[in-house]
């Protein structure tokens, strides 16, 4: 089967998670992407799973996730001298990626109108916090702030109102956002195929996160009333709820066609005179007693182990799901038959796919990602200089 991207070269100028993510898609269908990254301790990303709060593990699972497929070549572009290699590769690159700062980008001579002057046919992919324009162009951001917090996504799914404002997963909106700027880059690249010419697209972390959060902010445009959100215990549907069961397990429930659904929960439940109760016989009883209902179903659940309401609730046709655990996510099988997860290649460590595939072609084998530098030498010898000129080079620390 084809690579779809096998033949394109990419270079990864960026650091943390958006945009080396991108490069990552970008690897997994076939192109040859190389990580540049500073000489000491490389990007920093390589060290934020021993950061303090972060899960434990013998593994640098961060890194593995984010930057496999790739090669690195260790640089320093804040001398004249990496500054002319980088531009030597991106004169043979198809595409260049970056998220770093706007001014640190013309210090190190990486911005568009720099690198895209070497290369007429080059896609520029720019990825910022705040975007390019405005009065926050400048402004650094990270998911957890431009993404979650700016968007309203950390106010609105607190669990009632007035609790504490939620926290985010690290990468939460960086894995998304990588792949809206994956679809500018592939767009770009069709263009350039009926044009002959590359040209910049971009995405930023504020207009993903509100674009995730586009039907509440759609709601606000609209100049809508928003209800505060109920304790789970009052809120208005207690058939898009969720339930503890007796071994601890919740299942949450999205019973979008109520009149055909209520009585057969009710039956799975052993309740089944609950569908002929006043209070639940239909949608607006059903909505006007929500509370009332809540309780006697979370009783119900109360009596009966999660697994057995499972399979249950599936042999009636229920639409629901289990409140996974990380653990039971890392083993779902359906993930697993699907190629959600998969093992890198020649090992039995399991990683995360692309989250897309396309039919009759072939996606590379992940490959672990690779050491600090690990490819400068290769990558120098493809770009054209000699063994003396790159000897030169590590021994002045231009490459490492």
């Amino acid at each position: 089967m084809v690579k779809i991207l096998a033949g394109l070269k990419v270079i990864d100028c960026g650091s943390f998670i958006a945009a080396p993510v991108c490069a990552s898609v970008m690897a997994d269908f076939g192109a040859d992407v190389i990580k540049i990254e500073p000489p000491g301790i490389g990007d920093a990303y390589r060290h934020v799973s021993r950061n303090p709060g972060m899960p434990q593990s013998d593994h640098n699972y961060a890194w593995l996730l984010d930057n496999r497929n790739k090669r690195s070549l260790s640089l320093n572009l804040a001398s004249s001298e990496g500054q002319e290699i980088l531009g030597n590769l991106a004169r043979r690159a198809d595409v260049f990626i970056t998220n770093y700062p706007l001014a640190v980008r013309r210090k190190l001579g990486i911005d568009n109108d720099r690198v895209s002057g070497l290369n007429e046919r080059l896609v520029y992919a720019s990825f910022t916090g705040y975007g390019e324009t405005g009065d926050e162009a400048s402004k650094p951001g990270f998911d957890l702030t431009a993404y979650w917090a700016r968007s309203g996504l950390m106010d609105q799914v607190v669990p009632h109102a007035g609790a504490t404002p939620a926290r985010a997963l690290s990468g939460m909106g960086d894995h998304p956002s990588g792949i809206a700027l994956f679809s500018a880059i592939m767009l770009a690249l069709y263009q350039r195929e009926r044009t002959g010419r590359g040209t910049q697209v971009g995405s930023s972390l504020i207009a993903n996160g509100i674009w995730a959060n586009g039907v509440w902010t759609q709601a606000a445009l609209c100049d809508a009333t928003f209800q505060p959100r109920p304790p789970r215990e009052h809120s208005f549907n207690a058939l898009a709820s969720y339930y503890r069961c007796r071994d601890g397990g919740w299942l949450l429930l999205a019973l979008v066609n109520e009149d055909k659904h209520w009585p057969v929960l009710a039956k799975c439940l052993d309740r089944e005179e609950l569908a002929a109760d006043p209070r639940f016989a239909d949608r607006a009883s059903r909505s006007r007693n929500a509370s009332e209902l809540i309780a006697i179903l979370d009783a119900a659940f109360a009596t009966r182990d999660s697994g057995d309401l499972r399979a249950l609730f599936k042999e009636n046709g229920l639409i629901f799901e289990a409140v996974a655990t990380m653990d039971q996510v890392a083993h779902d099988a359906q993930a697993i038959d699907t190629g959600v997860l998969l093992p890198f290649e020649g090992d039995t460590l399991m990683t995360i796919s692309s989250p897309f595939f396309v039919s009759g072609a072939q996606k590379v084998g992940p490959r672990k990602p690779p050491a600090l530098g690990q490819h400068s030498d290769e990558i120098l010898r493809e770009a054209g200089y000699e063994e003396a000129a790159i000897a030169k080079l590590r021994e002045s620390k231009i490459v490492a």
